[in-house]
């Protein structure tokens, strides 16, 4: 098992997981993170940090596209471990739906 950022991060991206991760597997997109599922240790204390509900264990059901996401981005962008300001919008964007078609982006953020 690992767990998993979903579509709940875009466009949010609060960072409160960053801190809490022993073992520094978050990667950091130009509006999202992804937790790399080869790095993770399944200690779950990430997900009850994220304000967007977005971060899930990868055990609930249809959440494949996000593993294979989390997968793919974690390889490419650059390793986050401490948290930043989230976006000055990122309240507005919380809990909204559709975020993956509108506002996905596969460049990468700045990282540490």
């Amino acid at each position: 098992m690992t767990y998993v950022v979903t579509d709940a991060c875009i466009r949010c991206k609060y960072m409160d997981c960053v801190e809490v991760c022993p073992v520094d597997c978050f990667y950091e997109g130009d509006n999202m993170l992804v937790i790399n599922p080869s790095e993770c240790i399944d200690c779950g204390v990430c997900e009850p940090e994220c304000p967007a509900e977005a971060i899930l264990p990868d055990t609930e059901n249809g959440l494949e596209q996000w593993l294979e996401l989390n997968a793919t981005y974690s390889a490419e962008w650059p390793n986050i471990t401490s948290s930043r300001e989230p976006p000055a919008d990122a309240d507005e964007h919380k809990g909204e739906e559709g975020k993956f078609d509108k506002y996905f982006s596969a460049d990468p953020g700045e990282g540490d």
